[in-house]
């Protein structure tokens, strides 16, 4: 296996791990806003505070890494994204910016206001909307270049369906992970009526996700029919990826092994993101950039690989022990310790 194909596969495990862990904690932050919003905080306001304490400050670890490891080892996309990312990105980082003042104001001092709540809350649905812009541009047709720049086309992008689409599964995405960890941190904390609300939730944002996702594969034959091409000759993972959407749901349904619904959630995001991932093989920017175009050299990919597979090993078990100890410990779970 090539340096190329190693190191576009460990940034997209980092890749992969924020999607989840940073999908669990912007849809806290919405279930939290839209609970004292429609007078239900007194339900799920507890579960959620206690998911949100200890994780906070770990959950941008994985975008850290993804973003230092793609300058690393693909050097040419900070002359690409570098420059056309330059809006979205900033709004993402203010954004980002909210909602850690929101936690430190309300962790370490005595910050109440409902306005915060809602900002902190509706903010994390626009952080990934944001950031799934970048999945729209990689698919090529929004970069003028010329011979001294490139900048991006705003109109095309944003009147492209495409655009929307990334953007609306996102969303729900987001928002039917959440609901389905915290069905079964609820449960783990034997809240059964925080249980039933978030149960209730993840079966009505299952559909949206599951639909959208559907509606991508549609508009990119119609956008890039290269990764369209791809993608159908991929259909089997795409079809495992769909077969374990129906096992959470069942498990949801049936009332049943929320750990384990958990389980086959991020099973088949992890198949169908990597599907989509191997399908845009070789591109990171089409058609202008590959991943072979502007590659760092061989002794510094081979640098870069220990390092974050070293550090992919460390922050691993230590997620690992932050849930055993804290989010998972009995006492934290039913709210026994001070």
């Amino acid at each position: 296996m090539s340096h190329e194909l190693i190191g576009i596969s460990v940034l997209w495990c980092f890749l992969f791990g924020y999607i989840i862990v940073a999908s669990i904690d912007f849809g806290a932050g919405f279930f939290q806003a839209y609970s004292v919003l429609v007078k239900k905080e007194h339900i799920i306001s507890n579960i959620i505070k206690r998911y949100l304490s200890p994780v906070w400050e770990v959950t941008n670890v994985f975008l850290v890494f993804f973003f230092v490891g793609i300058v690393g080892f693909f050097p040419s996309t900070a002359y690409y994204y570098g420059t056309i990312l330059l809006v979205p990105a900033s709004i993402a980082i203010i954004l980002l910016a909210i909602r850690g003042s929101y936690y430190a104001f309300t962790t370490y001092g005595s910050l109440k206001s409902n306005m915060w709540t809602y900002l902190y809350g509706f903010s994390g649905l626009f952080i990934p909307a944001s950031l799934s812009i970048v999945l729209t541009i990689s698919e090529g047709g929004f970069v003028l270049q010329t011979n001294s720049s490139i900048e991006l086309d705003y109109l095309n992008l944003f009147l492209s369906p495409l655009t929307w689409s990334i953007v609306i599964l996102s969303l729900t995405s987001v928002l039917y992970i959440s609901a389905v960890f915290l069905t079964w941190y609820a449960s783990k904390a034997k809240d059964e009526e925080a249980t039933e609300l978030m149960r209730k939730y993840a079966l009505i944002w299952a559909i949206p996700a599951i639909l959208t996702a559907a509606g991508i594969i549609v508009e990119l034959r119609l956008h890039n029919i290269h990764h369209y091409e791809r993608m159908i000759d991929l259909w089997w993972m795409f079809a495992i990826s769909f077969l374990l959407f129906l096992l959470t749901i069942r498990l949801l349904w049936l009332r049943r092994s929320y750990g384990l619904a958990f389980i086959v959630l991020t099973l088949q995001f992890f198949i169908a993101f990597f599907a989509y991932g191997v399908s845009h093989y070789p591109y990171l920017l089409y058609p202008y950039l590959t991943i072979t175009e502007g590659f760092t050299s061989d002794a510094m990919a081979t640098a870069l690989i220990i390092a974050f597979i070293a550090g992919f090993c460390l922050l691993i078990p230590s997620l690992f022990l932050l849930f055993k100890l804290f989010l998972f410990n009995k006492a934290y779970l039913e709210g026994k310790t001070k």
